[in-house]
């Protein structure tokens, strides 16, 4: 009886359920064996397409080589569509950092934006280009970009004179460390209106205060235009105000000297005669004062365009 009790086969319900685990294996197994065929065959697919071709296709990972990208990129610009060409220019310095063209690319690219109006692109690109390449022969070229981008919103600027200073930054770099350079031939001109800008301002300021009896405020702007923009047509006109503000405050020997070097250098200006009576009025005259700040200030260098008002 114990014998037949450890053989006993599996009835009714026991069937069956031996029955769907044996079905549920086979069909996970039939499962797995399809996707491993279905793998096989898409890898065998692609083997064979590549034989075909001898080569796989790797036009994404290899571009134009960046002579031809860059020639592409001076097309359009010889065709005007500076836009395109300065991205095209970037596209060379980004998918061939290290090539030759690579460089140059940079400071071309500065140049497109330039020409297409966009002056925030042009700068960025340019100064980018001074960043890393600061000895190169290009870097004239990237320095005149960067001043000329600014020299242009001089035209639009009115209180704000961030351009012209920012302006005549760059055309002193382009004077002083590449005097050679076919864009310093330029700079000079460009520094007489970048200076003539600041220190009309500069005057524009000091005559407002002025005009309030803030006569401390007021000298403060005039002495600047007489140490920092001696060249520029506005020193005969600082000269008298600063005689007119010294006498205001009853500072007499520094209205006599200022008086003094305005009559020296300009003794058939206007502002001179002007200064000139009064200090008549005030019973003295034009005096020099060696020790005087604005003697100091006064430097003896060629004044550019300076004409009597």
């Amino acid at each position: 009886m114990l014998s037949g009790m450890l053989t006993r086969q599996p009835v009714g319900d026991e069937w069956e359920s031996a029955i769907r685990v044996g079905s549920t294996r086979r069909m996970t197994f039939v499962g797995n064996l399809r996707r491993t065929l279905s793998a096989v065959a898409v890898v065998a697919a692609l083997a064979g397409a590549g034989c075909a071709s001898n080569k796989l296709d790797t036009s994404a990972l290899n571009p134009d080589p960046p002579s031809k990208m860059f020639a592409n990129a001076d097309a359009k610009m010889s065709s005007g569509s500076f836009d395109d060409a300065a991205k095209q220019f970037e596209a060379v310095d980004r998918e061939h950092p290290y090539s030759p063209e690579a460089r140059k690319s940079i400071v071309m690219a500065a140049y497109a934006y330039y020409r297409a109006g966009k002056t925030p692109e042009a700068i960025a690109s340019a100064e980018r280009y001074v960043a890393l390449h600061p000895g190169t022969k290009e870097a004239p070229m990237a320095h005149h970009i960067i001043a000329m981008s600014y020299f242009d919103d001089l035209k639009t600027a009115n209180r704000d004179q961030t351009a012209a200073r920012k302006a005549l930054e760059q055309f002193k770099i382009l004077r002083t460390r590449f005097p050679e350079s076919e864009y310093s031939r330029d700079a000079d001109n460009k520094i007489r209106i970048c200076m003539d800008n600041l220190a009309a301002q500069e005057m524009e300021v000091g005559r407002y205060y002025l005009n309030q009896h803030n006569y401390v405020a007021a000298i403060n702007r005039f002495k600047t235009v007489v140490s920092d923009y001696q060249t520029t047509a506005h020193v005969e006109e600082a000269l008298a105000r600063l005689v007119e503000s010294y006498m205001a405050l009853g500072v007499v020997t520094e209205a006599q000297n200022a008086a003094a070097i305005l009559g020296h250098n300009y003794p058939d200006s206007k502002w001179y005669k002007d200064s000139y009576a009064l200090l008549q009025s005030g019973g003295v005259g034009p005096r020099d004062d060696s020790g005087s700040w604005l003697s100091k200030a006064w430097k003896s260098v060629p004044k550019f365009g300076l004409g009597s008002g």
